[in-house]
């Protein structure tokens, strides 16, 4: 780690005559006045630092331009002063005969930036061969989010963040350079302070995070094994410092909307549509003229169910420590309720470590994070002819009213005959139905350190993860033709981590120097799961706390389910000079899941990096102060099966013989396989660039991962007896280029940094099982039935098919392309309509301060992505069933007068199939936050060290062509599913008012 030293001038102490000279430490005023200003290694003034005379309660805090002023009491003979702001590394400097120090503090953002987190320990940023991008504390709190995921959004090329929608708490998927695995999950893995976490780490609270690492490259990622073929974002949470207590709040407040409502027909509209369907169709109209001219607007059903929300967050933590020992203690709790009346989000979050150094040989660390979670859901996304809250919200008749007379809720589907029977009131869902989750989480870890000599560690560490989930749903008696329905699903998660490690780090004639580490880890996992369901209940007052007390009780059902992974890793890492570096690391890992002869893979990846500008012949100029070439190759795996899927298993089952039932055992229709590890192979090579400097540093990666022994679920012929079996049947191949930009634009008064990434990958199936393409993600909205995406080789993953249309025939229906030209239009006309995924996405930060103002921009985008919108097949081309729609379908519909309309004839014998028409470029650019900061300073305070107040607004702006609520999101999540809208919860806008302290 490189420490900033202390800038220092010091005012000349005038000659004393011959005869009056006495030692300069005797000589002192009864009280001395020391000044100075305390700055950011660039320059920057930092108000509301403290000084303090160690040793004592005397202290200041700097102005607002970083400046100070302090008195030491003549008994003080020597006196140190301790420079310390939060964030930042603090300072002693003695005072000796100066009466002017100034001071350089070095961030602790700059210290991270300095040594990153690696797998299983940490390296000077200078050292690194592999690609890894970083995401600091700062920017994981730049604006309100719901959990650390969504805060990634932009920040690091090559990691795209997919959000699925915006119900409060809703999931986030994260791509780091593309999908590797059609069977299994292609989420990064998770390590949480060196715990390697299951599923997305929504337990943590933002401010508790202290930086954020994303291993990228084989080389990097190597050492995770079978877990790292889609990337490692390693998650350190804040911990102690060597610097008095220190105590840190963090609130804020927001206000969401609805970013755009849906620009649907009112009743006079409505009224117009149905007469001219009834029209087309040889039937009297439903409504008269007069009746007609007398509607107003009617019921606006978003109004109904979208509603204005707030977000309240606030966060305090205490911390500090001394030299044998550090601690943090943090709580936070996080309120989100959604733009959807009833929905909403809860999380109360306790984090604390400690470190603690017991002799010059042994050191324990200690931390834990307690998280319980709380979710309230209304997010029945789906459906069809308003079956589900967000559809009916939309199709809905501006002519019904929510309510009747007597406040019951009106049912939608008798108040004209010509409306769809499936249609239900939306208010159904928010009022009489309920989806309510809770889970408990634990995170722990320990462990301790022995040095038996300065250069060689052993580190003995283990840790647990438990999580307790239970999902309570219920219908009540008054939710349209319901008598009561409920169901209660319990899961205990827990898994188990042993990692026992060595570490030597030696240098040798000052030039070669030697990092090896050696070890051996234990993984499992366990669940366990209950599940019991009821219907028919005399009253709703039991809801989910008494199923027996339903006439219709459900057969209950329950779980279990332990897998064990045993790993040996190793690593080396080299530098010569500071010029060369080598890292070579290997992994063996062995899996309960897989077959015998199968369960041991082996992942060795080795990167080699030049920084060129160490070169003698790189000294001379002043252009470039940093050039590193890197380059890497390696294996990593995925695991991708379920435990137990390689094993003959027995299901129990009932049947009859005679008279009598009977329980019985018998294989399922999935024949168990022979099966290996998907191996993911990468090669990446890549340039850091700072030049001017530093002030501006540029980094490129161009790689190629190519993922072979695919699984994959395959079809078997009906003699075999077994319907499907799970199989390696092929390889995906992702390539592309990532580019990376942080500038100081301006360092003066007025200060301005911009940063900015951009990432192109392209994905395609190299080979499949017999080259047979897989048709995938089948939809049923009544008037379409049927698949839209295909995997196929040669081809994006989740690559839209379809029909492509070819205007209208002379009666107004749809035309669809014979592309075989035999003169029908059949399967093999389908073709490709569509890719969901980007040609690029990006991000841009945007930060400038002038005194003690801070404006920051935020910007987020993706290019090229298509959006299969199935909202839109019900929604605007269902004709005859009485559903509203946008207001476009009647102003821009085919008539004999308007042939080369958007919508063909309205009527309800229009032939729909699955074509490009529903397919959207999903392009956008999104202001996705705004703040202006004010940073106070308080000089005579001597608690208050700095407070800033703030107002920010996300989603403000989004720049599309997407004519849905919003581009942002997938609605099935998952892979071969991607760039899918279908009603799903929109992600609202918000404004926000903050407050960060330090005391």
């Amino acid at each position: 780690m490189t420490f900033l030293s202390s800038v220092i001038s010091q005012d000349t102490v005038p000659d004393l005559p011959q005869d009056l000279a006495v030692p300069a430490d005797t000589v002192r005023a009864p009280k001395t006045t020391i000044s100075g200003k305390v700055t950011d290694s660039v320059g920057a003034s930092l108000p509301g630092a403290t000084v303090q005379i160690k040793g004592t309660e005397t202290g200041t805090i700097t102005d607002g331009e970083g400046k100070y002023q302090i008195n030491i009491p003549s008994e003080n003979t020597s006196p140190v002063l301790v420079f310390s702001f939060v964030g930042f590394e603090g300072k002693e400097v003695r005072v000796d005969n100066q009466s002017q120090i100034n001071v350089t503090l070095a961030s602790e953002e700059e210290e991270l930036e300095e040594v990153v987190v690696i797998g299983y320990g940490s390296a000077r940023k200078a050292d690194l061969t592999g690609s890894i991008a970083q995401v600091s504390t700062e920017e994981v709190n730049a604006y309100p989010t719901t959990n650390v995921l969504q805060a990634m959004a932009g920040r690091a090329p090559g990691v795209q963040v997919i959000q699925n929608d915006g119900s409060p708490g809703g999931g986030v998927n994260i791509r780091i350079r593309g999908s590797n695995s059609i069977q299994g999950d292609n989420s990064p893995l998770y390590v949480i302070d060196g715990f390697p976490y299951s599923g997305s780490p929504t337990n943590l609270n933002n401010a508790d995070i202290a930086s954020i690492e994303v291993l990228k490259d084989a080389s990097a990622t190597a050492i995770y094994g079978s877990r790292g073929a889609n990337g490692v974002v390693l998650i350190t949470t804040k911990g102690g410092v060597q610097a008095p207590t220190t105590v840190e709040f963090d609130a804020y407040y927001s206000v969401q909307n609805l970013r755009k409502k849906l620009g649907l027909m009112d009743g006079r509209q409505y009224a117009q549509l149905m007469n001219i369907q009834a029209e087309n169709d040889g039937i009297d109209p439903y409504f008269s003229e007069g009746e007609i001219a007398g509607y107003g607007s009617g019921t606006d059903w978003q109004d109904q169910v979208f509603d204005q929300a707030p977000i309240k967050s606030s966060s305090i933590r205490v911390s500090g420590g001394n030299e044998a020992t550090r601690f943090s203690v943090g709580g936070s709790v996080f309120d989100q309720e959604g733009i959807i009346q009833g929905s909403d989000y809860n999380r109360y979050a306790l984090q604390s470590s400690i470190h603690h150094t017991l002799s010059d040989k042994f050191t324990i660390d200690f931390s834990t994070n307690l998280t319980k979670l709380t979710t309230a859901r209304r997010d029945s996304d789906g459906g069809a002819r308003g079956n589900s809250m967000i559809g009916s919200a939309l199709v809905a008749s501006p002519l019904s009213t929510p309510y009747n007379q007597d406040g019951t809720l009106t049912i939608l589907s008798q108040d004209y005959p010509f409306v769809s029977p499936d249609i239900i009131n939306p208010l159904n869902y928010i009022n009489e139905e309920f989806n309510n989750v809770t889970a408990n989480i634990v995170l722990a870890n320990a462990s301790v350190s022995y040095q038996p000599i300065p250069k060689l560690t052993i580190k003995i560490l283990g840790g647990i993860e438990n999580r307790d989930d239970r999902t309570d749903v219920y219908r009540t008696t008054d939710f349209i033709n319901s008598d009561g329905n409920a169901s209660v699903n319990t899961r205990q998660y827990i898994s188990r981590l042993n990692e026992n490690t060595i570490a030597y780090t030696d240098t040798i004639n000052e030039k070669h120097k030697f990092d090896i580490l050696a070890g051996f880890t234990y993984q499992d996992f366990q669940t366990r799961y209950l599940a019991g369901s009821a219907a028919g209940f005399l009253s709703d007052l039991f809801e989910t706390d008494n199923l027996g007390a339903a006439t219709t009780p459900g057969i209950p059902t329950s779980g279990y389910a332990k897998s064990v992974l045993l790993s040996y890793i190793g690593r080396v890492n080299y530098n010569y000079a500071d010029k060369y570096l080598f890292t070579a690391t290997w992994r063996a890992d062995g899996s309960s899941r897989y077959s015998e002869g199968n369960k041991w893979g082996h992942f060795p990846s080795a990167a080699v990096a030049w920084r060129v500008s160490q070169e003698g012949f790189m000294q001379d100029q002043t252009v470039i102060s940093e050039l590193k070439i890197r380059t890497s190759w390696g294996l990593t795996g995925s695991q991708a099966i379920d435990p137990y899927s390689t094993l003959n298993r027995l299901f129990p089952g009932y049947t009859v013989f005679g008279e009598e039932l009977y329980s019985t055992f018998a294989p399922q229709s999935l024949l168990p396989g022979d099966l290996k590890w998907e191996t993911t192979e990468q090669f990446d090579l890549g340039m850091d660039l700072g030049i001017v400097g530093g002030r501006i540093m540029i980094g490129a990666d161009f790689y190629v991962k190519n993922t072979r022994d695919l699984l994959s679920t395959v079809r078997l012929p009906s003699s075999y007896g077994y319907t499907t079996t799970i199989a390696n049947v092929g390889e995906i191949q992702n390539k592309g280029l990532e580019l990376s930009l942080d500038a100081i634009v301006l360092n003066k008064a007025f200060r301005w940094d911009v940063k900015g990434n951009i990432s192109f990958n392209r994905n395609k199936v190299v080979s499949l099982n017999e080259g047979n393409p897989i048709l995938t993600n089948y939809i049923n909205v009544v008037t379409v039935a049927d698949n839209f995406s295909i995997m196929e080789e040669g081809r994006p993953l989740g690559q839209f098919w379809g029909y492509q249309e070819d205007g209208y025939t002379e009666e107004g229906n749809i035309r669809y392309k014979d592309l075989d030209g035999d003169g029908e239009i059949t399967d093999s006309d389908k073709t490709a309509i569509g890719d969901p995924n980007p040609d690029f996405f990006y991000g841009i930060n945007s930060t400038m301060t002038y005194k003690n103002f801070q404006l920051d921009l935020f910007l987020q985008g993706s290019k090229g992505n298509d959006i299969f919108n199935v909202s839109s097949i019900s929604s605007t081309m269902d004709y005859g069933q009485g559903l509203n729609m946008p207001a476009e379908v009647l102003e821009d519909h085919w008539t004999p007068q308007n042939t080369d309309a958007k919508y063909p004839l309205i009527s309800r014998n229009t032939d729909l199939k699955v074509s490009d028409r529903y397919v959207e470029d999903g392009s956008y650019l999104r202001l996705k936050n705004i703040q202006l900061a004010y940073d106070f300073s308080f000089p005579e305070s001597k608690w208050i060290g700095n407070l800033k107040l703030y107002v920010s607004g996300q989603n403000l702006l989004t720049f599309t062509d997407y004519s849905w609520w919003d581009p942002e999101v997938n609605s099935n999540g998952g892979d071969t599913s991607l760039g899918i809208d279908h009603y799903s919860y929109p992600i609202p806008k918000s404004y926000t008012l903050g407050l960060r302290a330090t005391f």
